[in-house]
């Protein structure tokens, strides 16, 4: 089993990177979360990986920055419906602490945000990993947070930006800017650059 590879990043693909290690080519899938803080082509990186394997089917290999990221996947994968590009997809709605927090708490409006998850199997992840899952930040600090946000992507769509848009410069954030109207005005910024 691999649990991490370290290396250079050799490429970068839409989905997925090239990571270069003891002259071997990984292609490792990203969350385009992971992908989007990389560092240059050619600097070396650290991924913590999972190794999946589907019947008659290539072995698939996933990357995440950190081992909170991991974690995380693993356990959405031990949900039922839920293979690993699902799981993929959830990880790129929000960050780790506040996906954790939803799931906890039963805010399933969060997870039915990724692709591919509806209502039902959002409330299967709840019923499935509710209280098993643990977060380094206060949950009332990252439920505020996430309320706030999906108000700010709103604001965002409202202004004639795409979901896409509105998701990728929420994320680009800074997590220590409060206030709506701060959070707005750094929002905005990302989105031009």
């Amino acid at each position: 089993m691999i649990y991490s590879l370290s290396g250079k990043l050799a490429g970068k693909k839409e989905g997925f990177i090239v990571l270069e290690s003891a002259g071997i080519g990984f292609k490792v899938l990203l969350s385009q979360r992971a992908a989007q803080s990389l560092a240059q082509i050619g600097s070396n990186i650290k991924l913590f990986c999972s190794l999946y394997n589907r019947e008659n089917e290539p072995f698939e290999l996933y990357g995440f920055m950190t081992e909170g990221e991991l974690y995380l996947f693993e356990r959405l994968n031990t949900v039922s419906g839920i293979g690993p590009r699902t799981a993929m997809a959830i990880l790129n709605v929000a960050p780790i602490d506040q996906l954790v927090v939803a799931i906890n708490e039963g805010k399933v409006d969060l997870l039915t945000r990724a692709g591919g998850v509806g209502r039902k199997t959002a409330e299967r992840v709840v019923i499935d990993l509710k209280g098993k899952l643990t977060s380094g930040s206060s949950p009332k600090t990252t439920l505020n947070l996430m309320e706030s946000d999906l108000e700010l992507e709103e604001t965002l769509v409202s202004l004639g930006y795409t979901k896409q848009q509105a998701k990728n410069a929420i994320s680009r954030i800074d997590p220590k800017i409060e206030g709506f109207k701060e959070r707005l005005k750094e929002a905005l910024k990302k989105a031009k650059a």
